[in-house]
């Protein structure tokens, strides 16, 4: 068993000092995938990330080791990103004023153009864009973090990368 299997096998037994130890390895990343799903807004990022580890906290039981731990808790913070958008009734990013977005706004250079465009990504394409090319995660990790069909995934990245394209070209 790997060292992060340990620490949730410990922290399932109760041991909060293990359970913190994964919050620290974790939180970062968690907070920049959930920040890149919801546009930038860092506190709405935040309280989801306090509601993955909330609900992983309760479902450490069911953790298996079968794949990474980071991978089972993007899994959950991505169906608290759209629990959320459930209750919020946002349909799409398409939907919103492209200007809605004040965090983008502080921002310079290349980046804000980055940024602004994947916010206008649908929230599929952006999760399936940040997982394989910001975090690093295989098609078939992001597949299952975001309980979608290999098949499907690849369509999102793909569709997600042409339309980034012809958004970053179109601004220059």
């Amino acid at each position: 068993m790997d060292q992060e299997g340990e620490l949730a096998r410990r922290a399932a037994a109760g041991d909060g000092a293990a359970f913190a130890a994964l919050v620290r390895q974790h939180q970062s990343k968690l907070r920049g995938f959930l920040r890149r799903l919801t546009r930038g807004d860092a506190a709405l990022a935040d309280d989801l990330a306090q509601e993955t580890f909330l609900l992983a906290h309760r479902k450490l039981a069911q953790y298996r080791g079968e794949g990474s731990f980071s991978s089972w808790l993007l899994g959950i913070g991505w169906s608290c990103f759209l629990m959320e958008r459930r209750r919020r009734k946002e349909e799409t990013v398409d939907t919103l004023s492209e200007g809605s977005d004040t965090s983008l706004v502080q921002e310079a250079g290349p980046r804000i153009d980055l940024e602004r465009a994947m916010a206008r990504l649908i929230p599929e394409e952006r999760a399936a864009l940040t997982l394989c090319y910001a975090l690093g995660h295989s098609h078939g990790e992001a597949a299952a973090i975001l309980a979608l069909p290999l098949g499907t995934l690849k369509s999102h990245v793909g569709r997600g990368r042409e339309k980034l394209k012809a958004m970053l070209e179109a601004q220059s």
